[in-house]
C-alpha cells in the first residue's frame, strides 16, 4: 500500500483519506456527530484505488480518532461494522445498532 493520510473534515461530515503519490481523496468514511457520539453512516473507496487496503486504512485511523476523542461510535455502516468485529480499536466505546448479532461485539469472533 502505497502513502496516505486520513484527515476529518467536518464541513462535510467525513473522514478523507488522501493518496499520497495522486494527491487525490481516494476514499471517505461519513459519519453524523450527536452529543458524544459519532454515527458511522456509509465508506467508499474510489474504484482507482480497490485492493490496497485503503478501506481497512481508513475506517481503522477514523475509529482510532474518535476512540481518541472519546466519543461513541455507532457502526451503522456495514464496513465500518465488520472492521470492529474483526479488529480491537483501543479505547473504543461502540453502542451496536438494533439489528447487530450480540456476539458482534466480541471483535474477531464470528456469528454462527
Amino acid at each position: 500500500m502505497s502513502d496516505h493520510t486520513v484527515t476529518r473534515n467536518d464541513e462535510l461530515s467525513r473522514y478523507e483519506l488522501h493518496d499520497a503519490e495522486t494527491d487525490k481523496v481516494a476514499g471517505y468514511a461519513e459519519f453524523e456527530q450527536g452529543e458524544g457520539r459519532v454515527r458511522f453512516t456509509h465508506t467508499v473507496v474510489d474504484p482507482e484505488f480497490r485492493g490496497r487496503g485503503y478501506g481497512n486504512a481508513l475506517v481503522s485511523d477514523a475509529l482510532a480518532d474518535v476512540a481518541r476523542r472519546g466519543d461513541v461510535i455507532i457502526p451503522e455502516c456495514p464496513f465500518v461494522a465488520d472492521h470492529l468485529k474483526q479488529n480491537e480499536v483501543a479505547g473504543a466505546i461502540v453502542e451496536w445498532p438494533e439489528g447487530t448479532p450480540i456476539d458482534a461485539a466480541t471483535p474477531g469472533e464470528q456469528s454462527s
